[in-house]
């Protein structure tokens, strides 16, 4: 029995070295350079071991972007109002919004990455509508509208809206540091959706 705990607690431990040189590299990096190769040869292991963890690029940099969502993620459904439960709808929905542009404001060079690995893939918009991530964020935008505004078609207002920020404009904004420009164009549109508070 010693030994299968021992194996799964190497696997554990490759795992945050695999992790934490991605972030490293991520920091210091233009993003498109961060490769498996550069990655293993930080994190101290082979490349095969970091495609046999994580499948390709495209899996690493969608394993830190998870990494990095899950506290957002916690917020929004247990963490306090307005993310979490217990604000109106439309308060939400902007905080949600202030919410995924800190992720960005902190995680640019992330973003640019996971991006720039998803691009190489045929099918972008199935990869990444099947990612956990962006399933998680499309159920809440979702939920959020329609609760706010029952008439509206939700799912769809939320895969335009979501879509809307992996388009060249507004990843040209995230790499151009126009953090600001961004928050205050998502608040509008939330405004102008759902309407203000008390309407």
């Amino acid at each position: 029995m010693a030994e299968p705990r021992r194996v799964r607690a190497d696997a554990e431990r490759n795992r945050h070295a695999i992790l934490a040189a991605t972030e490293k590299l991520l920091r210091g990096s233009d993003p498109g350079q961060v490769t498996i190769e550069r990655v293993a040869e930080v994190a101290g292991v082979g490349k095969a071991t970091v495609f046999h963890r994580f499948g390709n690029r495209m899996g690493l940099m969608q394993a830190v972007m998870q990494q990095r969502a899950t506290a957002l993620q916690e917020a929004m459904v247990s963490g306090p109002p307005p993310l979490g439960p217990g604000a109106p709808a439309r308060e939400r929905f902007i905080a949600f919004l202030d919410a995924v542009t800190d992720l960005v404001t902190q995680n640019a060079g992330l973003m640019t990455a996971h991006d720039h690995a998803v691009a190489v893939r045929k099918n972008t918009s199935g990869e990444r509508q099947e990612n956990s991530v962006y399933q998680t964020w499309h159920a809440h935008v979702a939920e959020l509208i329609e609760e706010a505004r029952p008439e509206l078609d939700g799912a769809l207002l939320a895969h335009i809206i979501l879509g809307g920020m992996h388009t060249e404009p507004v990843a040209q904004l995230i790499r151009d540091g126009e953090f600001e420009r961004l928050r205050t164009s998502l608040r509008d549109l939330a405004t102008a959706l759902l309407g203000t508070t008390g309407e």
